[in-house]
């Protein structure tokens, strides 16, 4: 198999434990200051790869948290690296399918395989690019086999019926992210592959993934984690419900996609509800609407309304405070009247920026406020919410 080996166990990037714990100490690593200090130590490459790492660790705190000070990223691994929570999930659903060894394709930095350690199972972890396989393997320390070759070739010699595979393709590439899936990597004919049912397989999407593009026979399930939704997975073989279409809020609040007559649309009412991204991508609005007695502020806008507030985890409510007219004027008088010096803005079918329209409102004051916009059939309008 061309470029099939074994990562050694090793730091990444010609790293020296020495050169790291210096970057670390930086205030500001980006800074000319700390890399002339670096350098006053160490040759340029080292001092550079040194101060990266320490820039990528502080910016990897927000997903990792305070593991994010013992791991090792590249900046594409990092953006397109799983939150351990959610990874934790990915694991938890290969144990319910009762898999023990698990082959990660496309493992990146390692944060799912990292995960699959952590609960037990076997694993093997590959990566095509040289570097990032370093990186997992830095990050599992020996824990688990790394291997860098191509996903398709190393498929063809790990691949058994009684192993789970778990793919999460590059969308990502020099110039940036990349929306096609045929640009991904590992090719997409050959990630639909691992959905043919042959074995538990999982695999890790961007959220906006088409429905078009879903194998019938697939499980698909969109996560939203801490208010962001982070993935569209798609799961087949064994534990996978096939045809399934559901919104996963973790840590374990799901919502499944079923038939439901197109809800009514309202005038606005005493309650906003704001759904969950995970429920608008998976196509559940209509069955949140039916469980909220809600209608829809506008045919084509994911805002729910409804006289009557109903605890849910599926969406954020907020009580109306006050409507206004959408215009400038309306508006600024009221930012005047009432203090406002900061304003949340939340907008949908409206063409305006935020930021625009917080300057020409011209906040000053002690209070602050969110201000909701919205298309309806009648015109825009504006309220002022509360979240409850």
């Amino acid at each position: 198999m061309k470029h099939y080996h074994n990562v050694n166990v090793s730091l990444p990037f010609g790293l020296t434990e020495d050169a790291l714990a210096m970057a670390m100490l930086e205030e500001d690593p980006e800074s000319l200051a700390a890399a002339s200090r670096m350098r006053a130590r160490y040759a340029p490459e080292l001092a550079a790869a040194a101060l990266t790492q320490a820039t990528l660790r502080r910016q990897a705190r927000t997903k990792f948290g305070d593991a994010a000070a013992e791991m090792f990223f590249t900046r594409a691994g990092l953006e397109q690296a799983t939150r351990p929570e959610v990874a934790d999930h990915h694991a938890s659903r290969f144990l319910q399918a009762g898999v023990r060894r698990v082959i990660d394709l496309g493992c990146g930095i390692g944060s799912d395989s990292m995960a699959f350690v952590r609960a037990g199972l076997e694993v093997v972890a590959v990566d095509v690019d040289p570097a990032t396989a370093a990186v997992a393997q830095a990050n599992l320390a020996g824990r688990a086999e790394v291997i860098c070759a191509d996903a398709s070739e190393a498929a063809e010699q790990l691949i058994t019926p009684e192993v789970g595979v778990f793919c999460d393709p590059n969308r990502r590439t020099e110039h940036g992210r990349v929306w096609r899936v045929e640009d991904f990597e590992p090719r997409w004919s050959f990630v639909m592959q691992l959905l043919d049912g042959g074995r538990a397989a999982g695999v890790k999407l961007g959220p906006a993934l088409p429905h078009s593009l879903i194998p019938e026979a697939a499980e698909a399930e969109w996560i939203t984690h801490r208010g962001e939704t982070v993935e569209a997975a798609l799961w087949s073989g064994t534990g996978a419900n096939p045809g399934r279409r559901s919104a996963l809020i973790m840590p374990n609040s799901r919502l499944i996609v079923t038939e439901a007559p197109p809800l009514p649309v309202r005038e606005l009412g005493r309650y906003l509800y704001e759904p969950a991204g995970a429920v608008i991508r998976s196509g559940a609005i209509p069955v949140l609407g039916a469980q909220l007695d809600a209608g829809l502020l506008d045919p084509q806008v994911a805002y729910l309304t409804s006289d009557q507030l109903c605890s849910t985890p599926f969406a954020t409510a907020f009580q109306v405070r006050q409507r206004l007219p959408f215009h400038l004027k309306t508006l600024r008088t009221w930012v005047r009247q009432a203090q406002i010096g900061v304003l949340e803005i939340k907008k949908r079918g409206v063409d305006l920026d935020p930021a625009e329209l917080r300057r020409r409102l011209r906040l000053a004051g002690p209070n602050s406020a969110t201000l909701v916009l919205s298309r309806t059939p009648s015109g825009a309008i504006a309220a002022i919410v509360e979240r409850v």
